[in-house]
């Protein structure tokens, strides 16, 4: 366990002092805005997506050190793999977010498991996977870790969330 502590804090302050892909992408598919107001977070997940595949991958905003690493963590996992397979690795994060598993991630991913132990943090790591995921299926243009955000179809985020069992 000391060992994933130790990984944890070296990956979140990398990812956090030189985020990877923190930029305005240029001729975007699509973004979503992503919104945590319980800590301040507010990040911008913009993906150029090319036959299925995610060809690119960024984001702008401010944050926590946990939200920043976390965005800059998926944008850099995300990048050549197709549509289902993003959504699939963003089910397995969230999964392992909430404690529910995390032995299938490796590398950087897997030091986010150590966010689990914090509950009040998890929704710093959560939100550019939440961003991504709405991205990714509905074309949401904002989301929220809080009931009181709204997909793009002015459908409150809870009811995203209930479909989307979380």
């Amino acid at each position: 366990m000391a060992d994933l502590e130790a990984l944890y804090r070296d990956v979140v302050l990398d990812h956090n002092r030189r985020p990877r892909n923190f930029r305005r992408l240029a001729a975007p598919c699509g973004c979503t805005d992503g919104v945590n107001p319980l800590c301040g977070d507010r990040l911008m997940v913009c993906l150029r997506i090319e036959d299925e595949t995610v060809t690119e991958a960024a984001f702008e905003g401010s944050g926590c050190a946990i939200s920043m690493a976390s965005a800059s963590m998926m944008t850099e996992a995300v990048t050549g793999r197709s549509r289902a397979e993003a959504l699939s690795l963003a089910d397995t994060v969230g999964a392992m977010l909430r404690g529910r598993e995390g032995s299938a991630l490796q590398g950087e991913l897997l030091a986010l498991s150590a966010v689990s132990a914090y509950p009040s943090r998890v929704k710093c790591a959560l939100l550019a996977w939440e961003a991504l995921r709405a991205g990714l299926t509905d074309g949401a243009a904002r989301v929220s870790t809080e009931a009181q955000g709204r997909t793009s179809e002015g459908r409150p985020a809870e009811q995203r969330q209930a479909r989307d069992g979380h």
